[in-house]
């Protein structure tokens, strides 16, 4: 009876063992079939985000002007990546107005830039890449100009517009992680409008609407999620001109932090800094925060 009953538990035991082999078996090839078919193919996700902020005052003893600003902007990746190949690709466009009591509505956020990196594995996380860069704004700054800017106006659609293009090397741990140098790097500068053209401002010749110059690219990109609904993205772009003043490296550093209260709501902050001596002898910086109302897609 006892060798029965020891039997029969080491052929239970057995059963659970094997079916639990089975399981953890069928867990790992479904592991596998998803890891594969996560790093195949086309992934794309977006987000909209809209920001208000208004302050009004009436007969407030200690001053401040009622004023209201508005902007939005879309953030959106579209990759692929298939065995030793990847593709990423990201727009982010804003666009913000606020209004001063008593004064004209002015341009508060302008920017469209659109990146492209593809690359071809080499050895281990390093790539042979190839990258596009295309910076601009949407509208003319009309009556509204940067301070410190002289013209009677700063900027319109694609007046300025830097594009820069060319092959390098890509360290790319990641889509939210990797380094791409390119020191044979293509960059235009476009001035479109000819009043600004005929100034010679960003850096062309007097009349002529384009710009060439010839150098070194440098862009990192670092995404990560600092709290639980709190992501943060790292955005830098470094460029030297071997042509003219080399030791004067241009610079563009975004940083874009996310605060999620729930599916539709967040606090967002935006800080870009910008340094070209081209465009204006100092740094630029923007700065957005408010409450948003998000939608991915």
């Amino acid at each position: 009876m006892l060798k029965k009953l020891l039997l029969m538990v080491l052929f239970v035991g057995s059963t659970v063992m094997a079916q639990d082999g089975v399981v953890k078996s069928v867990e790992e090839v479904a592991k596998k079939i998803e890891d594969t078919t996560a790093t195949k193919g086309w992934t794309k996700k977006g987000n909209f985000n809209f920001l208000a902020n208004q302050s009004t005052f009436s007969n407030w003893l200690a001053g401040g002007q009622s004023n209201l600003a508005i902007s939005a902007g879309i953030n959106y990746d579209f990759n692929y990546k298939k065995e030793d190949w990847s593709w990423d690709n990201k727009l982010m466009v804003n666009y913000g107005v606020t209004k001063i009591k008593g004064q004209e509505i002015l341009k508060s956020d302008d920017r469209f830039e659109f990146n492209s990196l593809a690359g071809k594995k080499a050895s281990g996380y390093w790539y042979y890449s190839m990258f596009l860069n295309l910076k601009t704004q949407l509208t003319t700054d009309l009556g509204n100009p940067a301070p410190g800017f002289t013209l009677p106006k700063s900027t319109s659609f694609f007046s300025p517009a830097f594009l820069q293009v060319g092959p390098g090397m890509m360290w790319r741990k990641s889509e939210n992680l990797k380094v791409n140098i390119a020191p044979l790097t293509s960059r235009f500068v476009f001035v479109m409008d000819q009043d600004l053209a005929d100034l010679g401002a960003f850096g062309v010749d007097p009349g002529d609407n384009m710009r060439f110059e010839f150098g070194a690219s440098l862009s990192a990109y670092y995404k990560t999620q600092l709290f639980e609904n709190v992501s943060m993205e790292n955005i830098l772009n470094l460029y030297t001109n071997y042509l003219e003043d080399p030791q004067n490296v241009d610079l563009d550093y975004q940083v874009n932090i996310v605060m999620k209260i729930n599916k539709y709501l967040s606090t967002n902050l935006a800080f870009q800094t910008i340094y070209d001596d081209n465009a204006f002898r100092g740094f630029q910086t923007r700065q957005v925060i408010g409450l948003g109302v998000n939608f991915g897609f």
